[in-house]
């Protein structure tokens, strides 16, 4: 396994029905953590037991959607710093130890991967996705301005994050919107937010669970009550 000197870290899928792809993803990622958590979001096709036959220890997520499952494991799982990555085969593994390196040199306290500067094959393969790339570009923006920082993607599921640090800051959001609301209450709170380049694979089966057309005005209202609170003080 790959050497993290004393930080223990713990690489947490999220997964709802990719029975197709958990078992190769869990297999892929353990040699690059000391143990993998699979997030269940209570899978109709078997993705629990293929992910405890790869390796994983599993739990069932609240069934909230993606942001609750994120909330919970970060108090399930045992860990200095947690990998949180797809279960769709989009997110290289390999690239683990890329995100978890600024960490453990103590220069980041968050670290996303990049699909800007890493590259992408879903980026803007379909007109949902298209403003999904659009959408995430001007979130930067906002990001940026607001907190002087050079940030080129904060929407990557694919990321490493200090777990203490993660609960200090209390998420609240239940769905997607967690990525971007981890990113600004890092920020807010005083902690160091960086990107690595990393590469984005198209899914090899199925299909993205966001529906962009129906959730897009709650990524907007998640920026809104998000950006202008005052920093807080650690």
């Amino acid at each position: 396994m790959t050497d993290y000197g004393t930080l223990r870290v713990v690489g947490v899928i999220l997964a709802r029905n990719e029975a197709h792809t958990i078992g190769a993803v869990v297999a892929q990622t353990l040699p690059f953590v000391h143990q993998v958590c699979v997030m269940d979001g209570h899978s109709t096709d078997g993705t629990a037991a293929e992910a405890v036959r790869a390796g994983a220890v599993v739990h069932q997520d609240p069934g909230k959607g993606k942001g609750s499952a994120i909330r919970l494991s970060l108090d399930l799982v045992e860990a200095d710093v947690v990998v949180f990555l797809d279960a769709d085969g989009s997110h290289d593994p390999a690239d683990i130890p890329k995100l978890v390196e600024p960490l453990m040199r103590d220069q980041a306290d968050l670290c996303i991967g990049s699909r800007f500067s890493g590259g992408s094959e879903e980026l803007s393969v379909s007109v949902g996705q298209l403003i999904r790339t659009i959408g995430n570009i001007l979130m930067n923006i906002a990001i940026n301005t607001r907190w002087r920082v050079e940030l080129t993607d904060t929407l990557n599921g694919f990321r490493a994050i200090r777990r203490h640090e993660a609960r200090l800051v209390q998420m609240t959001e239940d769905t997607h919107t967690i990525e971007q609301e981890m990113a600004m209450k890092m920020l807010r709170h005083g902690y160091r937010v960086m990107n690595v380049p990393t590469h984005e694979y198209a899914r090899t089966h199925g299909t993205s669970h966001i529906k962009i057309w129906r959730e897009w005005p709650t990524f907007v209202w998640c920026v809104i009550v998000n950006l202008w609170p005052s920093d807080v003080r650690r």
